[in-house]
């Protein structure tokens, strides 16, 4: 019987298959440095704790420079696509950084990318007309995983920014409303109108939020997974909200303010989403706030100071209150965070 038991154990471990290791940028805090305009010398720090902070991990493990302002970083299915807002895309192995890939041509402003089915969708501002508008914006279709030539470009509506996919529809926040795109026949669907100007998309309690911002207030607006619609919304007056908010925990999130130019005074500001208000405007003051996230388990806020991009730039480390924690050395422009 005992050594019933024991073959059955052997085999029950035996069915879990091998533990494969994490790679050596599978752990830890991917620091996003977007690089200054004109140099771009945009690339990726890697920090494990402590003082281990690796730079230009891009170029030490491809032996090239980066070579773009990176926009955004997206990971999905082993592979991390860094997207830069000078026109393309570089696929990398998440968990080694070598390239896999890339989307070189025919882009024009990048922005954020998502992976559906085999192809990827790219949201492009597209080129600027003589005032500086964007006419002309497009959701890039891309017809390989690892990158690769534009297959087809979607007009959407100006400023196409963050990207959310539901069943077979991808909605796209842009300056001044939501796009509905049928990923079926890589065409628009519909356009729905947003009280404030999108940013990005948030999974609230399971549910689906469009964050959105005005001068004055902020909006979380659940959006309906059906028809696409605003079901409800959670409005809460705040002067001066950027684009970057992260979540936190237990209903709570965090948000950058800025008085913008010449004065550029920032704080990061928390609010409460389940009682629709602002717990505290400043938990921490300072100037050149470029970007935040949130640290689950640690219960860490991190906030990318761009230092002006007189230089490098630092990552400061708070507590849930706003206390100083600890600051990293980063790159050029850090504005976002991958935890890991």
């Amino acid at each position: 019987m005992l050594l019933f038991v024991a073959a059955f154990a052997f085999w029950a471990c035996d069915n879990e298959g091998p533990q494969i290791p994490l790679g050596e940028f599978e752990r830890g805090v991917l620091i996003i440095n977007e690089g200054a305009f004109g140099a771009n010398d945009g690339e990726v720090y890697h920090f494990t704790g402590g003082e281990n902070v690796t730079a230009d991990i891009f170029e030490r493990v491809n032996n090239r420079p980066f070579a773009g302002l990176i926009q955004d970083l997206v990971e999905r299915d082993g592979r991390t696509y860094l997207v830069a807002n000078t026109g393309k895309v570089e696929v990398v192995d998440t968990g080694d950084f070598s390239s896999l890939g890339a989307v070189t041509d025919d882009l024009d402003i990048t922005r954020s990318l998502v992976v559906y089915q085999d192809k990827l969708y790219i949201s492009d501002w597209g080129p600027y007309d003589a005032n500086f508008n964007s006419p002309e914006s497009y959701i890039a279709v891309v017809e390989n995983i690892n990158g690769g030539a534009v297959a087809k470009k979607i007009a959407v509506s100006s400023r196409p920014e963050k990207m959310e996919i539901v069943g077979s529809r991808l909605l796209v926040a842009n300056a001044q409303n939501m796009d509905v795109v049928n990923l079926e026949a890589d065409t628009l669907a519909s356009t729905v109108e947003i009280p404030g100007n999108p940013v990005k998309f948030l999974r609230i309690d399971g549910n689906l939020h469009l964050y959105a911002r005005q001068s004055d207030k902020i909006f979380f607006h659940r959006i309906n997974t059906n028809n696409f619609l605003i079901q409800s919304t959670i409005e809460i007056p705040l002067e001066g909200a950027t684009s970057n908010l992260t979540l936190g925990r237990n209903g709570e999130a965090y948000v950058v303010t800025s008085t913008g130019w010449p004065d550029y005074d920032d704080a990061v500001a928390k609010i409460s989403l389940s009682q629709g208000n602002v717990i505290d405007a400043s938990i921490y003051r300072g100037s050149g706030f470029y970007g935040i996230g949130f640290q689950a388990g640690e219960n860490r806020v991190f906030v990318a100071d761009n230092n002006g991009f007189q230089g490098n730039g630092t990552v400061i480390v708070l507590d849930e209150n706003g206390e100083e924690v600890k600051t990293i050395p980063a790159g050029r422009g850090p504005s976002g965070f991958v935890f890991k």
